[in-house]
């Protein structure tokens, strides 16, 4: 992309939204590889590295003065992608372990349950539509998109998400007769699917 195909953004203003395309397309990536490779083990430990890459993008929107779009509307990019079969392979990668709680918003805590599956669906499809708008030349909306969207829905959900996983890897690494609040059942399931694709200390295996 060029400032001649992209009137009325300046070169600062693309660089930053070139920056963060890049990381919401390396996530979208990764997680379409983690759910078709469907090992249990290796999908806790690069999902954690995922989200926590993606939360980098979405920290870094939030940090900004509010982007506008250009029109009242949104442009028509197309409809979503579908992430049903992607959602259907993670929730079976994560199996029990994928119904998990969360408090939303800690000022206002009421604890909700999710499915891991659902969120990261959900969180796919949301950074999808600005990649979408970025890639048809919409730096603006796709900018303000992903930026609203961040505070709106998926950041909160990358932030329980990526709670959830840590847990699960605590689970697996801590004393298990510390974590006196634990199920046995979900311990158990923590250790299997985790002990299923265990990586050497300190391996990040290379999604694409």
């Amino acid at each position: 992309m060029t400032e001649e195909t992209l009137p009325g953004v300046d070169s600062e203003t693309e660089d930053f939204a070139q920056q963060i395309a890049d990381q919401v397309a390396s996530f979208l990536l990764a997680l379409r590889e983690i759910a078709r490779e469907a090992d249990g083990g290796r999908a806790i430990s690069l999902l954690l590295l995922e989200v926590s890459q993606v939360l980098l993008a979405g920290a870094r929107l939030g940090a900004q003065a509010d982007f506008t779009p250009q029109g009242e509307y949104q442009p028509d990019v197309g409809p979503d992608e579908d992430l049903d079969a992607m959602r259907l392979r993670l929730a079976d990668i994560f199996g029990g372990l994928d119904t998990y709680s969360f408090v939303f918003d800690p000022y206002a805590p009421e604890v909700v349950d999710s499915q891991l599956s659902d969120d990261l669906s959900s969180i796919a499809n949301d950074l999808g539509n600005g990649l979408r708008h970025f890639r048809a030349g919409n730096v603006d909306e796709a900018l303000w998109w992903w930026q609203f969207s961040y505070v709106a829905s998926w950041g909160n959900l990358a932030g329980a998400v990526l709670n959830a996983l840590l847990s699960v890897v605590a689970h697996d690494r801590l004393d298990t007769e510390v974590l006196v609040d634990v199920e046995e059942e979900q311990v158990a399931v923590a250790n299997q699917i985790l002990g299923a694709g265990e990586m050497a200390p300190g391996s990040v295996a290379n999604p694409g």
